[in-house]
């Protein structure tokens, strides 16, 4: 897997095994972040990878000018394959080992951009919205199959990209 763009471009770094995650397409990243540059700046912005998988969705963020980026990943083969990663880069994102829903939920810091990819199929995207909602500043990038109770986050944008969607939120409760 390569970095699309930004200061670590043409960076490959190791994915995890498959069967483990599910990394998300380099067109599909780019499709992200290009979005996401129409509706914020980078700069002295925060992100956070949820469900991290390969990890590279918080480099890619680093890359393109976010100022922090934190990823939460609970498998532990797939933390280390991150770890080895993420030495590569400088700088690079806080990894936190654990239970994404139950990590957010502890956090003291806000972020102002939050991506969350869980597994398809698990049936937690309400409950990652639900995390989510005191420490989300800004947008919500959701990942999905299935159909989502988007709660009370707004829907900025939403693509589709063959079997799943990328959907853009706004966190209402921020915006009053």
């Amino acid at each position: 897997m390569n970095i699309t763009a930004g200061i670590f471009k043409g960076q490959k770094i190791t994915a995890p095994d498959e069967k483990i995650t599910r990394p998300t397409l380099s067109k599909v990243r780019m499709a992200v972040f290009n979005t996401l540059q129409g509706l914020t700046e980078f700069r002295g912005k925060s992100f956070l990878d949820m469900f991290s998988g390969s990890g590279i969705m918080g480099l890619e963020a680093l890359s393109r000018g976010f100022d922090t980026a934190v990823a939460i990943e609970k498998h532990p083969k797939v933390v280390n394959i991150i770890k080895s990663n993420y030495k590569k880069f400088n700088p690079c994102p806080e990894l936190i080992q654990g239970d994404a829903l139950k990590i957010v939920q502890k956090l003291d810091r806000s972020f102002d951009v939050v991506y969350i990819d869980p597994p398809y199929y698990s049936g937690i995207y309400e409950a990652s919205l639900d995390a989510v909602k005191n420490i989300a500043q800004n947008i919500v990038i959701i990942e999905h199959v299935t159909d989502v109770d988007f709660r009370e986050f707004e829907i900025l944008k939403q693509k589709k990209y063959g079997d799943k969607y990328i959907t853009f939120l706004l966190n209402i409760k921020y915006c009053k």
